[in-house]
This record gives structure tokens, C-alpha cells and sequence, in this order.
């Protein structure tokens, strides 16, 4: 994937802070910034990875409240680990790493470059 994260950004914010800005709010700001970004991969590589992270999430958790006992414990173990994953995409963004998850990180660019304008 082309380094273009110190090229300009449509959103006129500065490349590292709109990709940070895309998980802030997970799918939301997610589905925000791959909608008014059109120039900047590695913002659209953050926004995409957001929403696919953020979405299995969901559906993880929403999967778990249906387990009693078992369900609800696993996610107490799940909710901090979230947590930290969610600093640590943000911070990686902030630094302009190209930090990819494993097989989501994969997802996204995929999905980046089949929709390259």
C-alpha cells in the first residue's frame, strides 16, 4: 500500500489526526471519515479498519449478553482488553503507523483498494 499518509487530506485536518479521529466514536466516525475523506489511504485504511473492528465488536458483544453466566464473564474479561485495543489504535494512528490487525488489517486495505478514487 502507497506510504501517503504526509500527503494532504480532504478533511483539512492533518493526516495523523483524522486517522486518530476515526476511532474515536468506532463505526461512527469510522463511516464519517471514509465518506468525506478522498485523497488520504492511510485515513481511509484507519476508517475502514475502524469500522470492521468496531462492528465485530458488537456483534461479540451482542453474541455474549445472549450467554448467561458464561457470556457475561467473557465479557468482563473482553470489556478492558477493548479498552486498551482502542488506545493503542488510536496512538499508532497519531504516530502515522500503518498498524494493521491481524486478517482486519488485511480486510481494510482490501476493501481501500478496491474502492480507490
Amino acid at each position: 500500500m502507497d506510504n501517503n499518509n504526509n500527503m494532504g487530506s480532504s478533511t483539512s485536518l492533518k493526516p495523523n489526526i483524522a486517522a486518530m479521529l476515526t476511532y474515536v466514536l468506532g463505526f461512527i466516525t469510522g463511516i464519517i471519515f471514509i465518506i468525506i475523506e478522498k485523497e488520504n489511504k492511510f485515513v481511509r485504511f484507519h476508517a475502514m479498519q475502524s469500522i470492521i473492528i468496531s462492528v465485530a465488536l458488537l456483534v461479540l458483544s451482542i453474541f455474549l449478553g445472549f450467554l448467561p453466566i458464561i457470556g457475561w464473564l467473557i465479557s468482563l474479561l473482553i470489556a478492558p482488553i477493548t479498552f486498551i485495543l482502542w488506545i493503542v489504535l488510536m496512538y499508532k494512528a497519531y504516530n502515522n503507523e500503518w498498524f494493521e490487525l491481524p486478517v482486519i488489517g488485511q480486510i481494510s486495505k482490501d476493501q481501500i483498494d478496491k474502492t480507490n478514487l
